[in-house]
């Protein structure tokens, strides 16, 4: 599984371009993905980067609801509509839809984060007030994980 790490600070240029950082398309040659699937966060004012392995698995649990179901359209329209396929280029640059630079609110300064099997792109103060409150949040609950093999 594709593993993004770290905050990476980088630029958006005039042409809604930015430069995925080098240990982010070392993570995506490791997991063998060059496509990426860009969509808005329903959760927060970011980008969310999944590569498209993950997004397919993502959404294979659609697959368990009723098509018919208001679960199942509410789900469809945050998943697909405003989800863009993408590719970086040659120099490892991603192009950014206008809309989704808008979602995330980003000017001329980004922050690509790895949260695990995905990365997001941030307006970089939104960015540190998100990883503080997470930490925060995490530590007020005593958020652990389960020991590997379901052992303590």
């Amino acid at each position: 599984m594709t593993q993004f790490l770290g905050t990476h600070i980088g630029k958006l240029d005039r042409k809604g371009r930015i430069s995925v950082p080098a240990p982010f398309r070392a993570a995506l040659e490791r997991g063998g993905a060059e496509d990426l699937v860009l969509r808005p966060s329903h959760r927060a004012p970011c980008i969310e980067a999944w590569p498209i392995a993950a997004f397919e698995a993502l959404a294979s649990g659609m697959d368990r609801l009723d098509a018919f179901s208001d679960q199942a359209d509410d789900l469809a329209a945050a998943l697909f509509a405003d989800a863009h396929a993408a590719r970086a280029d040659n120099e490892g640059r991603l192009v950014l839809p206008e809309a989704l630079i808008a979602h995330a609110a980003l000017s001329d300064a980004i922050a690509c984060v790895g949260v695990g099997r995905i990365f997001q792109i941030w307006e970089p103060e939104a960015a540190r007030l998100r990883t503080e409150e997470a930490r925060l949040r995490a530590r007020e609950r005593g958020l652990t994980l389960p020991a590997a093999g379901g052992k303590p």
